[in-house]
């Protein structure tokens, strides 16, 4: 596992968890092969897109009591999700990941489906439009659009939850920021799967965890990160939210992959965010994909969901999630120094 060199915050875990060892073996080389070496820094958004489509349909299996409904929010799309444990008072507003350009509609809605019955809410996931096709800001703006919608229908922002991944992360961070600066009410907490913070690729990981990364070229992001946004734009906190203010921002939990590209991504906004005095929590799993939250091919995504759960359970007033839906297989994790983890109970 890739660690960073300096000791860490006090906020930041390292996590050990005694998943299947082949299962992560197997997972490795499969993106390896479908995905790092299909992410040419030139390569055809639709080549990938068509790629993507049949890693998601290969990967994920639908949870059959989840239901969607498709809903129009100020013009923006969006989907609520519901499974029979859901409290509709209770919301959970998910922002899918994807570069910006990709949706991985099975793998979100298997996922975000597992929070709605553990955390026993409904989930607002939206359906931002995407890139090449529509450029940055457009995404900025349908995820703003959707959440003034959500607030204007009486759900208290104390009873909402914003959470995503990867570029969902960014955008929710973006989004953290504006309800800010509008003088908004906050949610009551935020969720976020190895964000992407930083268009300008500053991140010592970015180089440090280039190989170990099963899924990412820095060549690649560099050749695709000009599909959705110009040079002139990558320092405005509504493309880079690193780059924001972060005071006065709701409590705040990171998880990502020691190992990956992004992982310092994490550590940086943390850093942001403690600086301004926001309680913020970071997790760094071992030995873990981006994004393994949602391969259902590894144990680690149920561990992981159990510590958003209880993260969530700690900064909000709701109940704590149904005592007869425990997750067997458990994860210890304390705060360490660089180089150090915790092996799994």
């Amino acid at each position: 596992m890739s660690t960073p060199s300096a000791p860490l915050p006090r906020y930041v875990r390292l996590v050990s968890h005694a998943g299947s060892r082949f299962r992560l073996w197997w997972l490795d080389k499969l993106l390896r092969m479908a995905v790092k070496r299909a992410f040419k820094h030139d390569a055809e958004i639709q080549f990938l897109r068509d790629r993507q489509a049949g890693l998601d349909l290969k990967l994920t299996r639908i949870d059959p009591e989840m239901k969607t409904q498709a809903i129009e929010c100020n013009g923006a799309a969006a989907e609520w999700i519901t499974l029979p444990e859901s409290r509709n008072e209770k919301v959970i507003f998910y922002i899918h990941g994807g570069a910006w350009m990709f949706k991985f509609p099975r793998l979100h809605h298997a996922m975000v489906a597992s929070w709605c019955r553990r955390i026993r809410a409904r989930a607002l996931m939206v359906d931002y439009r995407l890139a090449p096709e529509f450029r940055f800001p457009s995404g900025v703006e349908d995820v703003w659009a959707a959440w003034q919608w959500l607030m204007a229908q009486g759900i208290p922002a104390r009873d909402v939850v914003i959470a995503g991944d990867s570029a969902g992360g960014n955008l929710t961070l973006v989004l953290l920021h504006r309800i800010r600066a509008a003088g908004q009410p906050m949610p009551a907490c935020a969720v976020m799967l190895s964000p992407f913070v930083d268009f300008t690729l500053s991140s010592p990981s970015m180089v440090t965890n280039e190989k170990s990364d099963p899924m990412f070229t820095a060549a690649a992001m560099v050749g695709l990160r000009h599909h959705y946004i110009t040079p002139e734009d990558m320092l405005s906190p509504d493309a880079s939210p690193l780059f924001g203010d972060f005071t006065g921002l709701p409590p705040l939990f990171f998880q990502s992959s020691a190992s990956e590209m992004l992982r310092d991504d994490s550590l940086r906004a943390a850093e942001r965010a403690d600086a301004a005095g926001v309680n913020v929590e970071v997790e760094l799993w071992a030995n873990v994909p981006h994004v393994f939250q949602g391969l259902q091919k590894l144990s680690h995504g149920k561990a992981a969901l159990e510590r958003i759960a209880d993260f969530v359970t700690r900064h909000t007033d709701w109940d704590r999630p149904d005592p007869q839906l425990p997750l067997r297989q458990a994860e210890s994790t304390a705060p360490m120094n660089a180089g150090t983890t915790v092996p799994a109970a």
